[in-house]
């Protein structure tokens, strides 16, 4: 995914507490729900847009499917802002 997808998807505040979340680790999508006062239909929709940014995947354990960070983008993201400082002209 692009630079674009990756910042729009954590523009959203639920998007970036779902990332906080997965931060202490792998967690289900019902766990990630119960956090929040939003539809299933809602928390299903921000974690696709999560997960089509490639800031999280997710794997299918028997009838559960388990997000986790994907931190590689992180990294290519904050390598990117940190260009941004260097070498004023």
């Amino acid at each position: 995914m692009g630079m674009n997808e990756t910042l729009k998807a954590i523009a959203d505040p639920v998007r970036r507490d779902i990332l906080q979340m997965l931060k202490r680790g792998k967690k289900s999508a019902g766990e990630i729900a119960e956090q929040f006062a939003l539809s299933g239909a809602t928390v299903s929709y921000h974690l696709t847009k999560l997960k089509n940014a490639d800031l999280i995947a997710e794997q299918k354990h028997k009838n559960f499917i388990y997000y986790e960070l994907n931190t590689s983008v992180f990294e290519e993201v904050l390598t990117w802002i940190c260009a941004l400082g260097g070498n004023k002209q």
